[in-house]
């Protein structure tokens, strides 16, 4: 299935795939570590990529992916310590993770561009 063009929708369903993840997750205190922050992590992807499209000034737009960047790049590695944890489950965090890590690209790519602009 080809995926979205629009990385404002791709951003948000990576966040809700997020979510659909956490909610499987054991119920034990290093599990609810990993939920915590991930579940965090992740809608902020979503929710900062959003924001961008409203920024007012080159640097407020860099500084805005850059969040994206940061966040996107802390669900991979809790999704890295999924796969470990839950070796039963690691063909879903894998794809949520190769996902991650194309918005990951595509964010870095797109800071990268708006950087050579200036």
């Amino acid at each position: 299935m080809e995926k979205p063009f629009d990385l404002k929708l791709r951003t948000k369903e990576f966040s809700l795939d997020a979510l659909s993840l956490i909610e499987k997750l054991p119920s034990d205190r290093t599990f609810n570590i990993i939920h915590n922050q991930l579940g965090r992590a992740a809608l902020s992807v979503g929710a900062n990529f959003r924001v961008v499209s409203r920024t007012k000034s080159t640097s407020d737009y860099i500084n805005k992916l850059k969040i994206v960047e940061e966040e996107c790049d802390e669900c991979l590695f809790f999704l890295e310590i999924l796969q470990i944890k839950l070796p039963n489950e690691a063909e879903k965090i894998k794809a949520l993770w190769n996902e991650g890590n194309e918005i990951l690209s595509i964010v870095v790519s797109m800071i990268l561009k708006k950087r050579n602009l200036k």
